[in-house]
């Protein structure tokens, strides 16, 4: 073998033996990246834990807002949505009274003998007392549904109470009665303003079947939203008021096709405080 061949020979397990030490050295070092990666993912979920065990985890959960179906299986005492009765349902109305189409709703209702459960605006009672106390001389139930219509679970509270008190003391100059029945606008809670409706002793009325019919929908709709979606004990979802430029035509129209087919199937439509059993309200 010449000195030259041997030369490149030696040179190139040399560069050999370099590289594959080098390949070595990357394979020993990446096993290190990935457990500095775990140990801060490691750390960030043990804070997390920290957070959920010291509470402010759990303070932040009690403000936010919550199914009311998830609220009804916490606070069963407190949230209703539908009873356990074959034979009864109950209808409500939200957002009036209105000048234009409560009247309307109370004539279809006095037509075939039904009862409803209407959950007034403080501010609207205020501008249709006349209308207050016919719902409440013809033998239908008052609930409160705030003074202004807020999303509840954006505003404080304070707030909360005032829109609830306000309300109430509109009603009771108005009727003489003091509603024990709320349902909150948009139908959100968070568990923190559950515990206060506790506190203020109030029941949070919910629903199980809505009609939609504050889209403006045609008789014929919103016939097929509630007959496809009845069931026992069913508390049923419409709207006797809402924006002046709203159209709730569609709803008189409808109760008067609704209200008889249930009838006719053995259904006796009641106030909420009769199909929950509420006491110290009509």
């Amino acid at each position: 073998m010449n000195i030259t061949r041997y030369c490149r020979l030696v040179l190139f397990f040399s560069c050999l033996f370099l590289f594959l030490s080098g390949c070595n050295n990357n394979d020993a070092t990446e096993p290190s990246k990935q457990d500095s990666n775990l140990m801060t993912h490691d750390a960030e979920n043990q804070q997390h834990v920290e957070e959920l065990e010291g509470g402010s985890e759990l303070a932040s959960r009690e403000q936010r807002p919550v199914s009311f179906w998830t609220l009804q299986r916490e606070y069963p005492n407190r949230i209703a949505i539908r009873a356990n009765n074959p034979k009864k349902m109950a209808i409500t109305f939200d957002d009036g009274p209105s000048q234009k189409y409560t009247p309307l709703i109370l004539d279809t209702l006095k037509k075939h003998n039904a009862k409803a459960t209407f959950f007034m605006m403080g501010s609207r009672a205020a501008a249709y007392p006349d209308i207050v106390k016919r719902i409440h001389e013809e033998g239908h139930a008052i609930g409160n549904h705030s003074y202004w219509h807020p999303n509840l679970s954006e505003v404080n509270i304070d707030r909360m109470k005032k829109e609830i008190s306000d309300t109430e003391n509109t009603i009771s100059q108005i009727a003489n009665i003091r509603p024990r029945l709320f349902r909150p606008p948009y139908g959100n809670l968070t568990r923190e303003q559950v515990k206060v409706l506790e506190q203020m002793n109030l029941s949070a009325i919910m629903w199980s079947v809505d009609s939609s019919d504050w889209q403006q929908l045609s008789a014929e709709q919103i016939q097929k939203n509630v007959l496809s979606n009845i069931h026992p004990g069913a508390v049923i979802l419409f709207h006797d008021g809402g924006h002046w430029t709203q159209d709730l035509s569609g709803t008189v129209e409808a109760l008067d096709i609704i209200i008889p087919k249930l009838q006719n199937d053995g259904i006796e439509l009641v106030t909420i405080p009769e199909l929950f059993q509420i006491e110290g309200q009509k």
